[in-house]
């Protein structure tokens, strides 16, 4: 409702243009019951909103500037006209049944730009990995050879050490839990790469010694059985990159934007680095797991624990240097921290306030859509006007305790205060353009008190 608010439904009445429940131009206006048929999608092409620009331009670029360099040995980053590339994986290259072959993108196949469900949208196009890169061998009069099928070992053997460089590209997918993808409910199971990357990394690191890595993963992976290997000369961190993945990585691939990402994430060495444990079996009818790491999560737990991870939340390498001076840090002056109190205010009194059952009957000549809730009955007859379920207290409109970490949208006032103020200059001193993330880390593990 917050959203409805904010772009003012509420004072102008805009049709609905388009269906969530399918792309047909024309079809039943109430899905679920296969009523009133109609015009119910008008396929708008919000791409082109002269406000924003090229949807495209922008699309790549945000992909692009957020890709996040973990490893560069000799400057193997970027190209430099290779004479002969191998690109090897299923993450590189078209999904077999296209980008939307999937429903709600419910699969694991071909490129991994964008998770499963109900949050997800069709691709308009997906410019694969693949594409991206001969496009780039086409214009340099590269040699580009390339396996998308990460099982096919005899001919990716045959392929990669001719090459002067090989990349690599591999996956991790996750979604929401209405769609199991290779028994994975929603969430992953482990924290592995999929479609058995970690063997097929190591198998073209084997054959080649210039291999560069490219992750396409919804979270940390474990990476450390082949990180530091000699022959693997980069791994880039690429996320899920969305429509133009293929050419946001070509970009970052031969040097046209600098990678400026930090990782939002740890990534450790193995599973129980991270001091947690994914719940497999119920353990109760509502299933219960007691947080009682409190705060010490992802890279406070592995501060305070004194774990070294294979690359640490806030890593990323870049093709540039930048040189901090100047460093300030002052103390406002803001006051403690103060939990809110008092009770909030009586619920106000809407609309009809009558006690006449009558007065709460559909209002004449309406049509009801089968199996829509409405707010009014059906009936006056005594025990038709029953509410079951409505929880104790549910309509007690007097005052209430405020909540201490409430007492404002958002929360406590008091959270969003800022307690220091940090400067300093940032100078490029590289021969590169490129974006720096500033960043200033709290070290919990010290001083572990809010």
């Amino acid at each position: 409702m917050a959203a409805y608010y904010k772009v003012g439904q509420d004072q102008a009445d805009v049709p609905i243009n388009f269906d969530s429940w399918t792309l047909d131009t024309f079809g039943f206006l109430h899905f679920l019951v296969s009523e009133d048929y109609t015009l119910i999608n008008q396929h708008v092409d919000v791409r082109h909103d002269p406000r924003i620009g090229s949807h495209s331009a922008l699309a790549r670029e945000v992909a692009a500037k957020s890709v996040v360099l973990l490893k560069n040995v000799n400057e193997a980053l970027p190209l430099k006209k290779p004479r002969q590339i191998a690109v090897i994986g299923e993450d590189a290259g078209e999904a077999q049944h296209g980008p939307n072959g999937c429903p709600d993108r419910g699969c694991d196949s071909g490129t991994l730009a964008m998770g499963w469900g109900s949050g997800t949208a069709n691709f308009p196009y997906l410019v694969t990995p693949l594409t991206g890169i001969q496009n780039q061998a086409i214009l340099d009069g590269s040699v580009l050879s390339s396996v998308t099928d990460n099982y096919a070992y005899s001919q990716i053997n045959a392929t990669v050490p001719m090459a002067e460089v090989a990349i690599v590209f591999v996956n991790a997918d996750s979604g929401e839990d209405y769609i199991s993808v290779d028994n994975n409910e929603g969430d992953r199971n482990n924290l592995t790469l999929w479609v058995d990357g970690d063997k097929l990394v190591s198998t073209v690191a084997a054959n080649n010694n210039n291999t560069i890595v490219v992750l396409h993963t919804v979270g940390p992976v474990i990476v450390e059985s082949w990180a530091k290997h000699p022959n693997i000369t980069a791994i880039l961190w690429a996320g899920l990159p969305g429509e133009q993945s293929g050419n946001s990585i070509t970009d970052v691939l031969y040097g046209r934007v600098n990678p400026g990402g930090k990782l939002p994430f740890t990534m450790g060495k193995k599973a129980e680095d991270w001091g947690v444990k994914l719940l497999y079996e119920s353990n109760d009818l509502s299933p219960q797991i007691p947080y009682t790491e409190g705060v010490f999560i992802d890279y406070r737990a592995f501060d305070k624990s004194g774990i070294e991870p294979t690359y640490e939340f806030g890593y990323g390498l870049s093709y540039t240097t930048f040189n901090y001076t100047g460093l300030q840090i002052a103390k406002t002056q803001a006051g403690p921290y103060v939990p809110t109190s008092g009770d909030t205010q009586p619920a106000p009194v809407l609309g009809n306030s009558s006690t006449d059952p009558n007065d709460f009957r559909f209002p004449p000549d309406f049509v009801q859509v089968r199996r829509y809730i409405y707010p009014w009955i059906n009936s006056t007859a005594p025990g038709d006007q029953g509410r079951p379920g409505v929880p104790d207290g549910a309509q007690d409109g007097s005052p209430q305790p405020l909540l201490p970490a409430g007492g404002a949208p958002g929360g406590n006032p008091g959270l969003y205060d800022v307690l220091y103020e940090v400067s300093a200059t940032v100078t490029n001193t590289g021969n590169v353009v490129g974006d720096e993330v500033a960043q200033v880390v709290r070290n919990h593990a010290a001083n572990p008190s809010p």
